[in-house]
């Protein structure tokens, strides 16, 4: 086993699991939120819904023009938690965009503005 300067023994290091089916299961969730909401083009998910106080998953849809698209509960709350959960390491502390027809999330903040003027 190898030492560290100090003469002890190096303490071993959980090794990282890599997920090979991580990019299928995204693949066919921007699948399943297109056919959730057709027109949609990018939906932002966040922990905050916007009316409360405590954490509560919450989605905004967005078609491609940029015009907000309106969800009903059951919607906002179903396709927040699925994005939430195929993307564990964003930091969901921060509201994030996923593009629908790319599949890429980034940070809200990081969005592109739509040249209409929408989001």
């Amino acid at each position: 086993m190898p030492e560290s300067w100090t003469g002890r023994a190096l303490a071993a290091q959980p090794a990282k699991t890599v997920d090979p089916t991580a990019d299928t299961r995204r693949r066919r969730l921007t699948v399943l939120l297109a056919d959730m909401v057709p027109a949609a083009r990018v939906f932002r998910v966040s922990q905050h819904q916007p009316s409360q106080t405590w954490p509560s998953p919450y989605t905004l849809a967005y078609d491609e023009q940029g015009h907000l698209i309106p969800l009903n509960r059951a919607q906002r709350v179903t396709a927040a938690r699925w994005v939430i959960r195929a993307y564990p390491e964003a930091n969901w502390d921060e509201a994030h965009d996923l593009d629908l027809t790319t599949g890429a999330l980034r940070p809200a903040v990081q969005a592109h503005p739509v040249a209409d003027g929408g989001r």
